[in-house]
């Protein structure tokens, strides 16, 4: 009889893995050669909740392995709202115990689905293990939640659910390829290619005023804090810069996209105590011509 094929951990990241460990996913081996003897225990039936290799990137998803994003609060344009949602796991309750990951238990990342608009979030958790987070949606239109968490005794997941808030929805056009961004006075430069199914080196820069910035202060236990999304159905790729002593101007990234298009890249930096927040559309390989200006995407 054939051993079964050994599940591999999908960790979320997007194919996306940085900080110098690249590889969010790891990789199934070959089956094992027929066995002289049957293996009952492999023969056993699996939990429904077992973990299991997908090629789905994170996020796409409201509910995988037994856990499930629950948004509990309507949200209208404009208003500042208490936004609450759960986690529950396989027993059907709230997840309490979380590991801690990049500072925090949980992130929580809400987009449009026009990808215009981006807020990453750190919500708060009661006694009950039901979160709360101060939330303002300005437009009406589609949103997507990301819940980005790595409960205790579980692998690292990244669960979506759109958030629908009503009104005359007008989406804006996918921000054009480029390599630099400006925000609040500083400039941010990215150089390197999305290549998928290969490992891209991906390195922002970030100046003010004409002058490289030395001095950047850790945010979320790292220099920089990157979220990659997939133009189109809002895959999910969550990536974290490999480690360095030097506070700027560069932050290196390694990045495994899961297939060719375009992209949105929210880079997260903290400089003189303020987080500021740069965006970039960038087009992987596979996805047609670059369009003028993007410095040869050719992606």
């Amino acid at each position: 009889m054939n051993a079964a094929t050994k599940l591999g951990a999908y960790v979320l990241g997007l194919a996306v893995v940085f900080g110098g460990a690249l590889g969010v996913g790891q990789v199934i081996g070959p089956t094992a050669a027929p066995a002289q003897v049957e293996d009952h225990a492999a023969m056993a039936p699996q939990s429904k909740y077992e973990q299991t290799k997908s090629d789905t990137p994170g996020g796409l998803q409201v509910s995988e392995n037994g856990y499930t994003l629950n948004p509990l609060t309507t949200v209208k344009p404009g208003e500042l709202t208490d936004f609450r949602f759960t986690v529950t796991g396989p027993d059907g309750r709230p997840v309490t115990d979380y590991q801690v990951q990049h500072d925090k238990k949980l992130h929580f990342i809400v987009v449009s689905r026009d990808l215009a608009s981006f807020q990453h979030l750190h919500p708060v958790q009661d006694g009950d293990g039901a979160w709360s987070v101060r939330l303002t949606l300005a437009d009406p239109g589609a949103y997507r939640a990301f819940a980005d968490f790595a409960p205790v005794g579980g692998g690292n997941l990244t669960l979506g659910a759109d958030l629908l808030v009503a009104g005359d929805y007008k989406p804006q056009p996918l921000a054009p390829v480029a390599r630099t961004a400006t925000v609040d006075g500083y400039t941010v430069s990215l150089a390197g290619d999305l290549v998928p199914g290969q490992a891209s080196k991906l390195t922002l820069s970030v100046s003010k005023d004409g002058e490289p910035v030395t001095d950047l202060q850790p945010y979320l236990g790292a220099y920089g804090h990157l979220v990659a999304l997939r133009a189109g159905d809002l895959a999910y790729l969550h990536v974290h810069p490999e480690e360095s002593v030097k506070a700027g101007p560069e932050i290196t990234f390694y990045a495994e996209v899961p297939s060719g298009g375009e992209y949105r890249l929210f880079l997260d930096f903290q400089h003189d105590g303020k987080v500021r927040t740069a965006d970039f559309t960038a087009r992987a390989s596979g996805a047609g011509p670059a369009q003028p200006g993007s410095s040869g995407h050719g992606h």
